[in-house]
């Protein structure tokens, strides 16, 4: 545990400038990022991925877009005020998030976490100047940092929990603004998507996106992934142990409503890291769960076909996992899909067709306002 003296909120805001408005200019610092078209071969059969790039956000990860709505939202219901402390469970990527803008906006941040998550994610958060609880799974592990964060509130007060599995701000933050950016990527190159797959951590992303792609194209598929060696969306709770940083938090959150979305897809860890590795030689340094969300789209192509639009979402860079298993020697075990795809090439559509009307930087909520104006005409 470390502690850092919190520096008053009244200290980063001019006497003029309020906190929505200090949100308005981080927001120019999150969402808008790359569409990356990634061409392979799946045992000598072309085919080709989507993925959004999201490490171009403000701390390197998609948890950037989910942190920074909630906190407006939190302004703007008057549920978070100047100089409250912000508290969060996370297993790393959300609790850089808030540890970052929560700084950033004069707030004292305290980040409860599982124990053993990397130490590169508990260094980043403490860099920000937030206070980091570890919790070890004596102490009830994921499900521990929840209970310990909201007694911190119950005998503190002044505490905002942003409780990012069950705020429905978290879709939200997807639905407005990261699906209706890949609907105008996808159409500025004359295409539909087909089908969405992400990696179920809180499960904003594949509740958002999915029901932003289903508002323009109605027949879209939506699947959940997870670790097929720790099932617990099938199971209904946890169930096994897996290395996929990230998702499988060891529930169901409540904002995923499996009945409103296609069969969970299953990806093994080794063969997610393995696919990690590989799109790392090619000059994608992605995260563990990028790995497994690009197993994940290509096993819908074996359902769909070669031709079908698969859209998935590399969430962060690698450079949180230089400590595990990501950089070790992986070896390949029976059934692994990794060794039987090549990766041939790769290129990047840029956000301007989804955001060229704003002429500049812009709010959150501006920037996804022109996104879906786009993606209607």
């Amino acid at each position: 545990m470390s502690h850092f003296a919190s520096t008053p909120a009244s200290h980063f805001l001019s006497p003029k400038e309020t906190p929505a408005a200090r949100v308005d200019s981080l927001a120019a610092m999150v969402g808008r990022t790359p569409l990356l078209e990634i061409r392979y071969e799946s045992k000598g059969r072309p085919r080709r991925v989507f993925a959004k790039y999201e490490q171009k956000n403000m701390t390197g990860s998609t948890k950037d877009r989910m942190a920074l709505w909630i906190l407006r939202r939190a302004y703007e219901s008057g549920a978070l005020r100047p100089g409250d402390t912000i508290a969060e469970a996370t297993s790393g990527n959300t609790g850089i998030s808030f540890a970052a803008m929560g700084r950033a906006l004069g707030h004292p941040v305290r980040i409860y976490m599982p124990d053993w998550m990397s130490r590169e994610r508990v260094a980043l958060i403490l860099s920000f100047g937030a206070e980091v609880i570890p919790v070890s799974h004596e102490q009830g592990g994921f499900k521990g940092s929840i209970a310990q964060a909201d007694e911190f509130a119950r005998s503190q007060g002044r505490v905002f929990l942003p409780h990012q599995f069950d705020n429905p701000a978290n879709t939200e933050a997807h639905a407005v603004a990261t699906g209706p950016e890949i609907i105008a990527q996808l159409q500025s190159i004359g295409l539909a998507a087909s089908a969405f797959v992400a990696g179920v951590g809180t499960g904003g992303t594949v509740m958002g996106v999915g029901q932003a792609l289903r508002a323009r194209w109605p027949g879209v598929r939506v699947h959940p992934l997870e670790p097929a060696n720790s099932p617990t969306l099938r199971r209904g709770h946890k169930i096994g142990k897996h290395r996929i940083q990230g998702i499988s938090d060891e529930f169901v959150p409540g904002i995923v409503k499996l009945d409103q979305l296609d069969h969970i897809v299953g990806v093994w860890d080794g063969d997610a890291i393995l696919m990690a590795q590989a799109l790392g030689h090619v000059g994608l340094a992605v995260g563990i769960s990028s790995g497994a969300n690009f197993l994940g789209a290509d096993s819908l192509l074996d359902e769909l076909g070669e031709n079908a639009t698969v859209v998935t979402v590399f969430p962060d860079s690698n450079k949180k996992y230089l400590s595990t298993d990501l950089h070790r020697v992986e070896p390949v075990s029976e059934g692994f899909v990794s060794p039987t795809i090549r990766i041939v090439s790769w290129r990047a559509i840029g956000c301007e067709s989804c955001c060229e009307a704003l002429g500049g930087p812009s709010s959150q909520l501006n920037a996804a306002r022109a996104c879906s104006d786009r993606c209607k005409r």
